[in-house]
């Protein structure tokens, strides 16, 4: 019996005790950094080593870099139904001379509606409250019901903001200009539009589009070029990964790659002149969430590597090529519906498990 447990354990050492996950580069730590989390939605990193987590239920917790945790006062007035709720954390690159943190989160509007709504307020010295927290952005009246706020944050190259909305399950909406539905945003810090996007002139459309045609954003990220990667939600097959083009219209609900729940087909099909193809898709759906393009700082060989977390099957997928493909499912007892995924400073790979009700963070051995 000795005999074969040695046997065991030299063939597959940490994986019997779980702190390792298998991949393509070799087996992987994976620890939990953080646990007892309710409906955790996202990450984000601080100078220092400290980080931020988002809770759906409405609170903001802080993890400092001696490893305490408290919670973090924003003020928001936060509507929680359905899939909304307190969304998306971002800490922008000048945060050591600004202390500003955006949050994205579900608002009130009218009788019973709710909308996506971006947030920003100052992290005092405590590191317990947002200070001077205001709304810089609100979507158009979006709709009663609580699916499909989409919601991630991205700081572009130039400082703008990039923000994803969901079509909040008023499908042609995605395809009306007049509304905020299924589009990609782009604002200043403040919460104006910038000059130079697409629709900033255009008579009857919202200027802070920057593209349309969107289902349920999830997950967005900037690759090494400062392009702009979205992957969204379909309906019944269809999740896509868009490379994201100023003014483009994405196709929702007009084509999709998948059909409605009840099994009639969506649009006109998969293609139609003036609307653009996704980079890759999945059928069945994985329920995509999270989106990181790695550097390659711990594993080179997955420079340049999108990873996103399945909802549904319960994996990190990771994407690569000229025709990107997914080429890893990445997968462990911890890796339960995975909302959030992203890379530290030093390189290692973060993760949220709704599962879970953890973080956890991927090292090398």
């Amino acid at each position: 019996m000795r005999l074969l447990i040695l046997v065991l354990f030299l063939c597959n050492p940490p994986l019997l005790y779980g702190a390792y996950l298998p991949g393509s580069a070799g087996p992987m730590r994976v620890e939990a950094v953080m646990t007892g989390l309710d409906e955790p939605w996202a990450v984000a990193f601080l100078p220092g080593g400290g980080l931020l987590v988002t809770q759906r239920g409405g609170r903001l917790l802080h993890r400092r870099d001696d490893g305490r945790v408290t919670g973090v006062d924003h003020g928001l007035d936060i509507v929680v139904t359905g899939q909304g709720g307190l969304l998306d954390v971002m800490i922008p690159r000048d945060f050591a001379a600004s202390r500003e943190v955006f949050l994205s989160f579900a608002i009130r509007q009218g009788w019973r509606g709710s909308g996506t709504a971006l947030a920003v307020g100052r992290l005092n010295a405590a590191g317990d409250r947002l200070e001077r927290t205001r709304v810089i952005f609100e979507m158009s009246p979006g709709s009663r019901g609580g699916r499909h706020f989409g919601s991630r944050i991205v700081e572009a190259p130039d400082r703008t903001l990039f923000v994803t909305i969901g079509e909040r399950g008023a499908r042609p909406a995605a395809q009306d200009l007049a509304r905020h539905n299924g589009s990609v945003i782009r604002i200043n810090r403040d919460g104006s539009v910038p000059d130079d996007n697409p629709f900033a002139a255009t008579p009857g459309a919202l200027p802070e589009i920057w593209s349309y045609g969107h289902r349920n954003p999830q997950g967005a990220a900037l690759d090494a070029r400062g392009r702009l990667w979205v992957v969204e939600h379909g309906a019944r097959g269809g999740d896509e990964v868009n490379l994201i083009q100023p003014g483009a219209n994405y196709g929702w609900p007009e084509i999709a790659y998948g059909r409605h729940y009840s099994g009639q087909k969506i649009g006109e099909g998969t293609h139609k002149d003036g609307m653009r193809q996704p980079e890759h898709y999945w059928d069945p759906s994985i329920a995509p969430s999270g989106m990181m393009i790695y550097s390659g700082k711990l594993w080179p060989q997955w420079r340049g590597d999108i990873f996103i977390g399945s909802l549904k099957f319960d994996y990190i997928s990771r994407l690569r090529g000229t025709k990107l493909n997914e080429v890893e499912q990445i997968a462990g007892p911890q890796t339960g519906r995975v909302r959030d995924i992203r890379e530290a400073p030093d390189g290692t790979i973060w993760f949220l498990s709704v599962d879970s009700g953890a973080l956890y963070r991927i090292s090398r051995p």
